[in-house]
């Protein structure tokens, strides 16, 4: 996998199939794909529009699926390892935690109040392999490095993921077939150790100067899920 940088816009090009979350996501056919850093302050709701006028001004003609973050590139690091290469950039100032014990007392800052002048993070990966997976596998990769980027927050911080974290992964049409790609397969071992070390150093380039935050009370503005579901006993057929 390739990358590129230019004026804001990080383009990744080798992969030709890639199955995206966010706006517009889904499984899409495309030469590349792009993480694009936006201002502070960032309102617009036309995002197709949006994303073609950064990557064109960028001289990046071939569209493809995209994420949008508030990490300045700067702080953008990739890790390869046998037939993956990921791209992150990583930002911590609105993180999403999930307590095993949601009726635990929580602080204010806990409950998440927004600062409107601080800039919003997220945790964007661009996943690429040289392996050809078909659909479902590719919907596994996208799962097996969602583990990996919760995992290495986890190891990290007190939460595992922030309120806008986004993955597109990709694979080569006709690159050498692989049937799968979850944590036991070459596939999937190379998509987590890529995934572990590139976020971490992005996190390291991001917050060289100051710590990163362990929990939403240390973050700038973030979420706590204190909700309860209902459990229930699947029943047998009658």
């Amino acid at each position: 996998m390739n990358t590129i940088v230019a004026e804001g816009v990080l383009r990744v090009s080798g992969p030709d199939r890639w199955l995206a979350t966010g706006p517009n996501g889904g499984y899409r056919t495309a030469p590349a794909a792009y993480n694009i850093s936006v201002p502070e302050g960032f309102d617009r709701t036309d995002l197709d529009t949006y994303v073609a006028e950064r990557r064109e001004r960028a001289g990046f003609e071939r569209a493809g699926p995209a994420l949008l973050t508030g990490v300045d590139l700067a702080h953008a690091r990739g890790a390869r390892a046998g037939p993956v290469t990921v791209v992150a950039t990583a930002g911590l100032s609105n993180p999403a935690a999930l307590p095993m014990d949601p009726d635990a007392a929580a602080s204010d800052d806990e409950a998440g109040a927004t600062t409107a002048d601080r800039e919003t993070g997220t945790v964007n990966l661009l996943v690429g392999t040289a392996r050809a997976l078909d659909r479902g596998a590719l919907a596994t990769l996208l799962a097996t490095a969602v583990e990996a980027k919760t995992a290495t927050l986890q190891s990290l911080t007190g939460f595992t993921g922030t309120t806008s974290d986004a993955v597109v992964v990709g694979s080569t049409a006709d690159g050498e077939p692989a049937d799968f790609a979850g944590s036991g397969t070459p596939v999937g071992a190379a998509t987590r150790a890529c995934v572990r070390d590139a976020v971490r150093a992005s996190l390291r380039a991001r917050y060289a100067d100051r710590g990163i935050p362990d929990s939403v009370t240390d973050a700038d503005h973030g979420v706590r899920t204190d909700e309860r579901a209902t459990v229930f006993e699947p029943t047998d057929r009658e």
